[in-house]
């Protein structure tokens, strides 16, 4: 299922995957009219229909207002969750996770983490004695199921810095406990 069948809004799309990917990300009117190239009204109309739904929040920072997913929101998770069936995580991560050994922990990283759509996906894999041709071979059948390339790094537990990669968006997909 295609979500452009569900929501005819190309605008309305594009702020949600902006939002609703990654909770953490912020954004305000210039900054996403600059990344999505389309009209500051269209997008502003967005924004106030999702923020009077209570979907996003906003605060002010200086003359700017700053909107972001409100994660507090009874279809958030939902929301959440038909974005990453749509992309094809869900089943990439499922297929992955299941057979490859010692994993811990899967993040999303690069221009989805950010809330941007992208012909790439970026995966990071946090685990020890990971089978890696049997990774190369699922990421090789998920690239043809979800029509995206797939690029992965593997870190050992012992490598992984979490704080390391602060400045850099990741999402936690995929947690063994």
């Amino acid at each position: 299922m295609m979500i452009e069948t569900l929501i005819s809004s190309k605008t309305r799309i594009k702020l949600l995957l902006k939002f609703f990917l990654n909770s953490n990300t912020t954004a305000y009117l210039r900054n996403l009219e600059s990344e999505f190239g389309d009209s500051s009204n269209a997008i502003r109309v967005e924004l106030n229909k999702l923020e009077e739904a209570g979907m996003l929040s906003s605060f002010s920072e200086g003359n700017k207002k700053i909107f972001q997913a409100n994660d507090k929101h009874p279809l958030f998770k939902d929301i959440h969750n038909i974005l990453l069936k749509n992309i094809g995580l869900d089943r990439i991560v499922e297929k992955v996770a299941s057979n490859l050994g010692d994993l811990d922990e899967v993040y999303l990283s690069g221009d989805f983490a950010k809330g941007k759509d992208s012909s790439i996906i970026d995966l990071i894999f946090i685990g020890n004695e990971l089978n890696k041709s049997y990774l190369m071979e699922l990421i090789d059948k998920s690239e043809k199921l979800v029509k995206r390339k797939i690029r992965y790094i593997i870190y050992s537990k012992s490598e992984f810095d979490l704080e390391a990669l602060s400045d850099k968006s990741i999402l936690l997909l995929w947690s063994k406990d």
